[in-house]
């Protein structure tokens, strides 16, 4: 890491902002579930104290993102067939929220939107599915941003980060991801079209089907924490 990078993690918050720059990397496919949380190498890699880095560890198993193992330490989590089901019942209910009130977005939240079902399209064309995967969760996490609510955003950024250790089941990730990609932008041109009505009932669709296909995954392929 630079001396730059490390420093913008030093400071009053830094727990805060280590567990960031992790959870983060769990967004993005790095970390998956039963990757190891080395304390001496992360803090290292990081900048930061040892006690730091055991804090930022702390605040993410009380996200539910990772857990400590006896005999291991801290471990990223697998999630459940049941965490599943939990997580779609908060995606429905912040999600359709989002769309409901799409008339009061801001132009610059639906512009963030656009970009990450952009980004999502870029990734497709490029065959770069883990990167497409992170771009659609973020189109749904601008999705919420749209709500302009701070403590929603915050409970968001631990569901999408949820959503990626449930996708690391997945072992075709380009099967999984291809057909998802049209579908996030048809929600998003019907926002900007301001169909709300239609784009709720996309969205309703999109996210039964997501986890139904989640589920049958995780049952079919559930393996151990890698030891």
């Amino acid at each position: 890491m630079t001396e730059s990078a490390a420093a913008q993690i030093t400071g009053v918050a830094a727990p805060e902002r280590v567990a960031e720059t992790l959870r983060d990397r769990i967004v993005e496919g790095e970390l998956r579930p039963g990757a190891p949380l080395r304390e001496v190498a992360l803090a290292e890699e990081l900048g930061v104290s040892r006690n730091t880095l055991r804090e930022a560890v702390r605040l993410l198993t009380t996200e539910e993102l990772v857990e400590v193992k006896r005999h291991r330490g801290a471990v990223v989590k697998m999630i459940t067939v049941e965490e599943v089901r939990d997580i779609y019942l908060v995606r429905r209910t912040v999600e359709l929220r989002a769309i409901d009130d799409s008339a009061l977005a801001t132009e610059r939240t639906m512009a963030g939107l656009e970009r990450a079902c952009a980004a999502a399209e870029e990734a497709a064309v490029a065959g770069s599915w883990r990167e497409v995967g992170t771009a659609s969760l973020r189109f749904h996490q601008a999705l919420v941003a749209t709500l302009g609510s701070p403590r929603l955003d915050a409970l968001f950024r631990t569901t999408v980060a949820q959503m990626r250790l449930a996708f690391a089941a997945i072992a075709d990730e380009a099967d999984f991801q291809r057909s998802f990609v049209p579908r996030d932008r048809e929600i998003c041109d019907l926002l900007a079209a301001g169909s709300r009505a239609a784009a709720a009932a996309a969205l309703r669709r999109y996210l039964d089907d997501a986890e139904r296909a989640v589920i049958e995954v995780l049952r079919l392929h559930a393996v151990p924490y890698p030891s």
